[in-house]
């Protein structure tokens, strides 16, 4: 079984996001899709709630868009509050020991613009550090990310595109999880 942690702000307007979880939830697969939007709307997390999620499972996803570069301010948050002192770290912190920690995230502008001489100026792994050392630090299995680009309708994509690409994106994801089994 895998929980999905549901990073999204706001799913229901979601094109990519919204594909993969419903890829997901359409799979066979047994999973829990947290969706911390809707659990927390005032952003008041329930630590123990979520630590006993992460407790059931071996395979977690996190599942968001990159926003400026990170992760969205409902899922930092949520790695600040949750991942606490002698529960994912700490001299007792083992408790996700040894679990996959698995990033699934979409990137809006496209791949072109991700390089030293791009927009973006950095590759999109380079912005994942952060990501490999949490899961390092909490003695997890850091799986390397998935992800694509080309997610925004703004900069030209079609939605069929975005949501054929989320498709793949989450076949990719299940054959994962389905290899963990």
């Amino acid at each position: 079984m895998a929980l999905i942690i549901l990073g999204h702000p706001n799913i229901e307007q979601s094109l990519a996001n919204k594909t993969i979880i419903k890829e997901l939830e359409q799979s066979d697969l047994e999973i829990e899709i947290r969706s911390l939007a809707q659990l927390y709307p005032d952003y008041k997390i329930d630590i123990k709630a979520e630590q006993e999620a992460l407790l059931k499972h071996k395979n977690i996803v996190f599942q968001y868009p990159v926003y400026w570069y990170n992760m969205t301010a409902i899922l930092k948050l949520w790695f600040d509050m949750v991942l606490e002192y002698q529960f994912a770290y700490g001299s007792k912190g083992d408790k996700l020991k040894g679990k996959n920690f698995i990033p699934s995230f979409t990137v809006g502008a496209p791949e072109s613009e991700y390089h030293t001489l791009g927009e973006h100026h950095f590759r999109v792994y380079e912005f994942c550090k952060n990501l490999e050392q949490t899961a390092y630090y909490t003695q997890m299995n850091y799986i390397n990310p998935f992800y694509f680009h080309g997610t925004s309708i703004n900069a030209g994509y079609t939605e069929e595109n975005v949501k054929e690409r989320a498709r793949e994106q989450a076949k990719r994801l299940i054959s994962l999880l389905h290899s963990f089994e």
